[in-house]
């Protein structure tokens, strides 16, 4: 078996220029790849489906950044960019077991699927709306930015009982917590802004409760146990961070897949497709979250014919694992939202951290993109599919802009 520094790395793009060529790359060396991420911080990457459930429900790959061991020998910088994904503070992200456990429980007292299907009539007034706004005089709009990027924003708003005021603030933090390219000298102030209008969220529905998830991650109690400020505030930035990119890129990818697909366009648009194959196909062909950030080994890991050493870094790397033809067949990189495998993505995590939002970016997008192509059916890109560019952001499936022409 091999381990430490003895595969070769390959190096992920920082610009993201050309995701799924990476993502190839990736599959091709394996199981297990040696990467190194942007700022040349050496990790693993799982790259297959069945290795990466695995790894994800091993005990000895946890979530405590202590247990790395370039964080204890003084190798990662405070302002390295992308640290707030690799220590985000207190949260369900970032701790295992019995800690895990206990946040996990407490988060889903106030995150109820009722909770969340009481968004659904909030969630088709918002799509109305912005479909409303939309130009329908043939000229090429971002649908990116009238459509896909407030429509998950106002819910999360509405969820966690923030002020709308805070949007355009946040659009701009979240964007340089996940970036490449965000200054070193920015990222501590970054995450201290972010902290703090978490912190005033939480105080102000410490003092006036309401019908909320911060007012209900507040309250909610086991056997007399309660979230501490610290964790409700890490807990309510994970869940906007991942609430809204999540849903945001899941609504682009799908509008790029079925503009590009008009056979699998009009499978769906005719009824002889459901629009959650079209929703669960994307997740699994063009998953939102590329790569997640990070677990860390406590003892040695053997995968395949190589091995993660004790105090090695492992990241998730969705975007590789979707198409795995291991899991999903030989058309494993082909399109097809009548494919039998298509539910059997891990898009959404697995085991213990399995994202807790699915459920809503799932409603978000099964309301949204039904509504999209019921106002525009004839949609179309405004641009070559070549044309399209991701955002410098290695953890996420994000597009600058998405430019259409609703042909109305």
């Amino acid at each position: 078996m091999t381990t430490g520094t003895a595969a070769p790395r390959i190096a992920l793009d920082p610009f993201v220029t050309d995701l799924d060529a990476e993502s190839a790359a990736l599959r091709a060396a394996g199981p297990l790849a040696a990467v190194e991420l942007p700022g040349g911080v050496p990790v693993w990457a799982v790259t297959h489906h069945a290795e990466a459930k695995a790894l994800l429900t091993d005990p000895r790959l946890v979530k405590d950044i202590h247990a790395w061991g370039a964080w204890q020998r003084g190798e990662i910088p405070a302002d390295w960019p992308l640290i707030g994904l690799a220590n985000p503070g207190r949260s369900m992200l970032t701790v295992d077991g019995a800690d895990h456990r206990r946040l996990r429980t407490l988060v889903a007292q106030a995150l109820t699927p009722r909770r969340v299907e009481r968004m659904r009539e909030r969630i088709a007034k918002l799509t109305q709306d912005l479909l409303d706004a939309l130009p329908t005089d043939g000229r090429a709009v971002d649908l990116k930015s009238a459509f896909a990027y407030p429509l998950p924003m106002y819910v999360i708003a509405d969820l966690m009982g923030m002020e709308e005021a805070r949007l355009p603030r946040l659009k701009v933090l979240f964007e340089k917590f996940f970036s490449t390219q965000t200054p070193p000298e920015e990222v501590g102030a970054t995450l201290a802004e972010l902290a703090g209008i978490m912190a005033e969220t939480v105080a102000a529905k410490r003092a006036e409760p309401g019908d909320d998830l911060t007012s209900a991650l507040i309250l909610a109690a086991e056997d007399g146990d309660r979230l501490t400020d610290e964790e409700i505030v890490s807990t309510l930035q994970l869940m906007v961070a991942a609430g809204h990119e999540t849903t945001i890129s899941l609504i682009v990818n799908a509008v790029v897949n079925l503009s590009t697909h008009p056979e699998q366009r009009a499978l769906v648009l005719s009824g002889r497709a459901d629009w959650s194959a079209v929703i669960e196909e994307t997740l699994r062909y063009s998953t939102p979250t590329s790569h997640v950030l990070i677990r860390f080994a406590t003892e040695d890991v053997p995968v395949g014919d190589k091995v993660i050493p004790a105090g090695d870094a492992l990241i998730v790397s969705y975007g590789a694992i979707g198409r795995d033809e291991n899991a999903h067949g030989p058309t494993a990189g082909s399109f097809d939202i009548t494919r039998e495998t298509r539910n059997r993505h891990i898009s959404f995590g697995h085991g213990p951290h399995v994202c807790p939002g699915a459920a809503l970016s799932r409603l978000e997008a099964g309301i949204a993109l039904p509504a999209l192509y019921a106002r525009f059916p004839d949609l179309d890109l405004a641009v070559p599919a070549s044309e399209l560019r991701n955002k410098p952001v290695v953890t996420q499936n994000d597009l600058f802009e998405l430019p259409v022409r609703l042909n109305p």
